[in-house]
């Protein structure tokens, strides 16, 4: 039977068992989200031994020769040393800017790193608060542009991670775990092609970025934006999407909830073959979206998504 050691604590596990579960179930706290490989909550460091990893190219291979594994993909098949993810120590510092409510259930919550971060428009990271508590958030803001770091917190529902956001203040310290993403982003290539951007709730936090991204390259096709609300209070956008059609004239908005959205979707139509789309939100709106697309004709590798994951 292989031996898992975390720290002084040495645990039996079966040969097989999940690295995650394995963990949970020995009393170690682990933060996770998704179970997909994603959201890069999990991370552990492989310090003896390597587990069995199913899912190797989720980690770019610099964290992988450093030891990290992901331990929602990995299985244990001999003995295993490893340490969690420790934010204290393998994060990035940050400070609360400011955080304001867009709407009744959306936080904007504005970040100062203390070390200086590249991304790229669409991506996100892992929010750690100062108890531990880890969740991965796409960022809204446009790098090189923004002197911060903007995420916009869905609360509409009770979890670990927005209940506590509830009760942050400006000056409060976070730290930044691993930055990821890469599917929904913009490329100069694309600047002639129309660009439709579907993005369901705070969905629509990546793909305002690589809105703006867009449009400050100089994007000279026409443009599409779709929102999906549960209600009219859920375009929390509404405003600053507003005064950027009367900015760029090649620029559309629409703001449907879910009783407005299949008559919607059914008037669909290619305006070019050459048409790209943009993906964001839960996996069934994005599944409703990317099915609607396809019959209108559009190949699906001119899609591109990103699934905001429930918590497993």
């Amino acid at each position: 039977m292989p031996e898992l050691r975390v720290g002084e604590q040495r645990l039996t596990v079966a040969p097989a068992s999940n690295l995650l579960d394995a963990l949970l179930q020995g009393g170690v706290a682990v933060p996770y989200s998704c179970r997909s490989g994603s959201c890069h909550a999990c991370l552990v460091r492989c310090l003896r031994g390597e587990p069995l990893d199913g899912k190797p190219e989720a980690l770019d291979p610099q964290r992988r020769q450093q030891g990290w594994r992901l331990a929602c993909q990995c299985r244990i098949v001999d003995d295993l040393q490893v340490e969690v993810f420790d934010p204290l120590r393998d994060g990035r510092p940050a400070r609360i800017a400011a955080c304001d409510w867009l709407g009744p259930d959306v936080l904007r919550l504005r970040l100062i790193p203390q070390q200086p971060l590249r991304y790229r428009a669409g991506q996100h990271l892992v929010l750690w608060t100062d108890t531990g508590i880890a969740r991965p958030y796409s960022l809204a803001s446009l790098p090189d542009e923004d002197p911060w770091l903007e995420f916009h917190l869905d609360c509409r529902h009770s979890g670990a991670f927005s209940d506590a956001a509830r009760a942050f203040k400006p000056g409060d310290a976070l730290r930044l775990g691993e930055l990821r993403g890469g599917a929904l982003h913009y490329d100069a290539d694309w600047q002639m092609r129309p660009l439709w951007l579907l993005a369901a709730g705070t969905g629509l936090a990546p793909l305002y970025g690589v809105l703006r991204e867009a449009l400050r390259q100089g994007h000279q096709g026409s443009i599409r934006v779709i929102h999906l609300a549960h209600e009219r209070s859920g375009h929390y956008l509404a405003e600053p999407l507003a005064q950027l059609v009367t900015e760029h004239p090649q620029l559309q908005v629409e703001l449907l909830d879910a009783a407005e959205l299949p008559a919607a979707l059914a008037e669909l139509r290619l305006v070019s073959r050459q048409t790209l789309a943009l993906l964001c939100g839960h996996p069934d709106s994005v599944e409703t979206f990317t099915r609607r697309l396809y019959l209108a004709g559009m190949p699906r590798n001119q899609m591109f998504a990103d699934l905001f994951l429930p918590h497993a």
